[in-house]
């Protein structure tokens, strides 16, 4: 082959090869995993050096719990704090840094200060399917809720109902979620004495056997009830108003007026064309809520004591336990992440619009 056959071939190689770059580049899907992975590594970093930041490190807030709890010295509660959480806190930030970082990427996040040995996935793999159980639950039966509650507000719109209803969906959705909380504590246990709050305590009573059975399945609801029913009563109000909305918006649709015009049934024209098309933008919505399930349950689990990866949180920042912590906050922000790109996705699947302005 001479050198005049060579050139051609090899410009014309790496013009394939730049338009394979090119496409692949001003993909959608490429462009928008591409950005949920720099956001997911950008919040890793910026959680493990804003920890560092906190006041006091694990060692300080061991040696002061040992003197408050137990009268200890202060040299024999240092001695035991080196003997026991065995960290090294004086390498360079940078240095402790690059390590995790290296261990990140061969999937281990470390191990507890305060669980010596343990490693922190561990920790968080035996919490978070409480949390994922009570505000999945608890998500669920507010988003179907709200659909129908929405519906009838739109529907009888102006009536009575729908003024009832629009006044709590508009208290409920403003109030915050730990001020309900902490008056279903004071009224249903404390005041009346409906609950037996102490007994409600944890994810589960103890020595009962894990399965498939009534009575475990049963445990396990007596336990959430307290943080589904807050977290159902808190978010059930934004389903409401924005099904409301949405309906009303689909009922004045061109489609809807020739389906009457047609002669079609009320209850045909409410399942087959207005339900489907209003609860369609809401879909969007749910999928974004689903990555607030992990982040969304701390303030909850803490007052009603549920062990769930919100207390988990709650508890390793009191301890400083730096491992439990990163890693609790990247399975939030991952969590977050994936939702938002598959709420994306989603959308533009549904609106190809959006994918070709984002391609434009």
């Amino acid at each position: 082959m001479n050198m005049s056959t060579t050139f051609p071939m090899a410009a014309s190689a790496a013009r394939g090869i730049a338009r394979l770059i090119n496409s692949v580049v001003s993909n959608y899907l490429f462009r928008k995993v591409l950005k949920a992975a720099f956001t997911i590594f950008f919040v890793t970093s910026l959680t493990f050096f804003i920890i560092r930041l906190m006041p006091a490190n694990p060692v300080d807030v061991y040696i002061q719990e040992m003197i408050a709890q137990y009268g200890m010295a202060y040299d024999e509660a240092r001695n035991q704090a080196a003997a026991l959480l065995a960290i090294d806190l004086s390498a360079p930030m940078y240095q402790q840094y690059f390590d995790y970082l290296g261990n990140l990427l061969h999937g281990n996040l470390g191990t507890s200060y305060r669980s010596k040995g343990t490693p922190a996935a561990s920790i968080i793999v035996k919490f978070l399917p409480w949390t994922i159980f009570s505000v999945g639950v608890s998500l669920l039966i507010s988003f179907t809720l709200g659909v129908v509650l929405g519906m009838l507000m739109a529907y009888w719109r102006e009536s009575p109902l729908d003024h009832v209803l629009s006044a709590f969906a508009s208290i409920m959705s403003s109030v915050p979620n730990y001020l309900v909380a902490m008056m279903l504590v004071v009224f249903l246990g404390v005041q009346w004495k409906l609950l037996p709050i102490t007994a409600m305590r944890g994810s589960m009573s103890p020595g009962i056997q894990p399965g498939l059975r009534p009575h475990f399945i049963g445990d396990i609801f007596f336990h959430a009830a307290l943080p589904i029913a807050t977290y159902v009563l808190t978010t059930i109000g934004g389903w409401m108003l924005l099904m409301k909305s949405s309906t009303i918006s689909t009922l004045e649709e061109d489609y809807v007026t020739v389906a009457r015009a047609r002669g079609l049934s009320d209850r045909r024209i409410t399942t087959a064309y207005v339900g489907r098309n209003a609860a369609l933008p809401l879909f969007t919505q749910l999928t974004i809520s689903v990555g607030f399930i992990v982040g969304g349950s701390v303030l909850i689990e803490s007052i009603f004591v549920y062990q769930g990866v919100g207390l988990l949180l709650i508890n390793s920042i009191n301890a400083r336990d730096y491992p439990v912590m990163q890693g609790v906050f990247l399975v939030i922000a991952t969590a977050v992440v994936l939702a938002n790109l598959l709420a994306d996705l989603l959308y533009s699947r549904l609106d190809p619009r959006i994918r070709i302005t984002g391609g434009e």
